[in-house]
């Protein structure tokens, strides 16, 4: 296959806070350096997402090392440097996940914009994180699968920010990406091993930069999608785990 580019790379450093888009992203062995690093939980560690709160999408974060900032929609920012308090277990998708609560003032301004108790905590495996941990520490989507998307919803465009995937894709055909399934790709420098689908869910309904819900995915996914065979219902993309680390940057070549 040739002709296939990297569109887009994005990342949400704190999961189910705005997505964030970037020029270059490292992919290492947990898969996209940085991604969903931080998680929300309520006050008995139970995740909380867009699926719970929906206006968390309306804060943006950004991380380095040593700093962790969060901008809310009023302006104001919140930032200092993350330290890590006493171990707990993160409840996710049914599975428990050992994290350490992070220490610092984004709790408090995060309960204060969500009306109820909030904490966030750092997976102890930096692939925690990630729905699918780090066997699908990435994820891809391409272009034209957008496309069929907005085509069948009327409308002339569908942001990917709403589908929250790591690596998008131009100038293959839509669902194309599915043809890769147990397959290896090339992406810049790195390699991946593309293993399943990803079966869409209601965030996917949500404005990405307020959370309203706005386009009705998920009826229009059970019309193009739900006789398809795949290794999870709704599918849309694929996931897969990073075999060989890589800086890999928008543009990039990809091979199958």
């Amino acid at each position: 296959m040739t002709g296939a580019t990297v569109a887009w790379l994005s990342i949400a450093p704190v999961k189910g806070l705005r997505v964030q888009e970037l020029g270059a992203l490292h992919l290492d062995r947990h898969g996209a350096r940085g991604d969903r690093r931080f998680v929300i939980t309520d006050g008995a560690c139970h995740l909380v997402n867009g699926k719970r709160l929906p206006s968390l999408v309306q804060v943006v974060a950004e991380a380095t090392e040593s700093l962790l900032s969060l901008r809310f929609p009023d302006g104001t920012v919140v930032s200092a440097e993350p330290r890590l308090g006493e171990p707990a277990t993160l409840i996710a998708y049914g599975h428990p996940r050992p994290v350490r609560t992070v220490l610092g003032p984004w709790a408090t301004a995060l309960s204060e914009f969500a009306g109820m108790a909030l904490r966030v905590v750092q997976p102890l495996d930096p692939g925690d994180g990630v729905d699918r941990r780090r066997d699908a520490g990435v994820s891809l989507l391409s272009t034209a699968s957008l496309d069929s998307l907005a085509a069948s919803a009327g409308v002339d465009s569908v942001d990917p920010r709403r589908f929250r995937m790591t690596i998008g894709i131009a100038g293959i055909d839509a669902f194309e990406e599915e043809r890769w399934l147990g397959q290896t790709l090339r992406v810049g420098p790195a390699t991946l091993r593309v293993g399943g689908n990803v079966g869409r869910c209601a965030v996917t309904t949500l404005d990405p930069d307020g959370g309203a819900v706005d386009l009705p995915t998920l009826h229009l996914l059970r019309g193009l999608r739900e006789h398809v065979a795949a290794t999870e219902p709704l599918p849309f993309g694929v996931w897969g785990e990073v075999v060989e680390p890589g800086l890999v940057q928008v543009g990039d070549e990809i091979l199958a």
